[in-house]
């Protein structure tokens, strides 16, 4: 897993993670929140180094963590768990972790009835806007 860190002309601190073949994605720091954009799968191959990644993200500031899935093709119930861990670990560190879907993720995690508990967005302005509220 490697990262490169350099900020945007917003002055949001923007690194690229290259955390499997079959996952990639970039993290930004803003004021209130750390923003996850993933592409790829997130299976039982990508899972240990997602989640190894994430949850030391998630021990840094700040505690909000929205996470866009929109561009994954793929999630497993590895996948799946390890979303429900980092939900649990961004509560407990008095933050929150919205999920930015596509089709395929929302069905998969309806199908296990976690929609409500993930904080499934529609997109990235929602999640943003969501976390005003905490």
């Amino acid at each position: 897993m490697y990262w490169s860190v350099s900020p945007n002309e917003e002055g949001v601190i923007a690194e690229s993670l290259n955390l499997t073949v079959s996952l990639r994605g970039t993290r930004e720091v803003r004021d209130n929140c750390q923003l996850f954009r993933l592409t790829g799968l997130l299976d039982a191959f990508s899972e240990p180094t997602f989640r190894k990644v994430l949850s030391s993200k998630i021990e840094e500031s700040p505690k909000h963590i929205v996470l866009d899935l929109s561009q994954i093709d793929f999630v497993d119930s590895s996948g799946l768990g390890a979303l429900v861990q980092l939900a649990k670990q961004a509560q407990s560190a008095e933050g929150t972790l919205q999920i930015v879907t596509n089709a395929r993720v929302t069905q998969t995690v309806k199908l296990v009835r976690l929609e409500k508990f993930l904080m499934l967005q529609t997109s990235v302005d929602a999640a943003l806007e969501n976390i005003k509220s905490f």
